[in-house]
């Protein structure tokens, strides 16, 4: 059931219908062509967009660089944490942060942001869940704890236009097993988990446009390029 479903993810006519983050993250990045992956894990959604002539991955967990590495997710690939990178300003058409804000404090997170926002030359796209996640230390990965929480008005408020992704948040909860995995029904609160697993991605279809409902959001704030004098 699992391989089904993977295959009906990357399916483009279901991909496109429920919005899902690859599907989100390939129109966005239509107009780019050079990347900046922070927080990249060891299966970045980025390797899916495959227009884009230069991804700099980059991964603070040492076992998932490894992966990452073992799996040419990206054209490039740096082991550090992002408050010890040093890129020139507008160095990347994008930079992108799927599902990293929510693991720092805040205050770091938004300093985080602050660097994305100065080495992206077009925008910066951000995935996180929709307000506090509690979550603990998965895959043995300090990093994987949650700290921090980024609800729809908070990225409005800092100048980003929000979607929805992963279905209506009531449906739910934390992570409890102790890997990631490929487990998709890792953060489906009901039983049974195959049968609300689909139930949250049929919601989709409408928390996509009704963001304050969903679990996740998809979050993107646009540079304004400045115009040759």
């Amino acid at each position: 059931m699992l391989g089904l479903i993977r295959k009906l993810y990357h399916s483009r006519f279901i991909a496109r219908l429920f919005h899902t983050t690859v599907y989100c993250l390939q129109r966005e990045l239509a107009d780019c062509e050079t990347v900046l992956d922070l927080g990249c894990g060891p299966h970045s959604p980025v390797s899916f967009c495959t227009h884009l002539k230069r991804t700099v991955g980059v991964e603070a967990f040492e076992p998932y660089f490894e992966q990452a590495k073992a799996g040419h997710t990206h054209s490039e690939l740096l082991c550090a944490r992002i408050e010890d990178l040093q890129f020139q300003p507008g160095s990347f058409d994008a930079v992108v942060m799927i599902e990293v804000i929510e693991h720092l404090p805040e205050e770091a997170a938004k300093k985080a942001l602050a660097l994305a926002e100065t080495w992206a030359r077009k925008k910066v796209i951000v995935t996180s869940p929709n307000g506090f996640v509690a979550q603990k230390a998965v895959d043995d990965n300090p990093l994987q704890v949650h700290l921090s929480g980024w609800e729809l008005a908070k990225m409005r408020r800092m100048g980003f236009r929000s979607r929805g992704l992963s279905g209506l948040k009531s449906l739910r909860q934390e992570v409890h097993s102790d890997t990631m995995g490929d487990d998709l029904f890792a953060t489906i609160r009901l039983q049974p988990r195959a049968f609300w697993f689909v139930v949250s991605s049929l919601s989709q279809i409408v928390t996509y446009y009704v963001p304050a409902l969903a679990f996740g959001l998809f979050s993107v704030k646009e540079k304004a390029l400045r115009q040759p004098s």
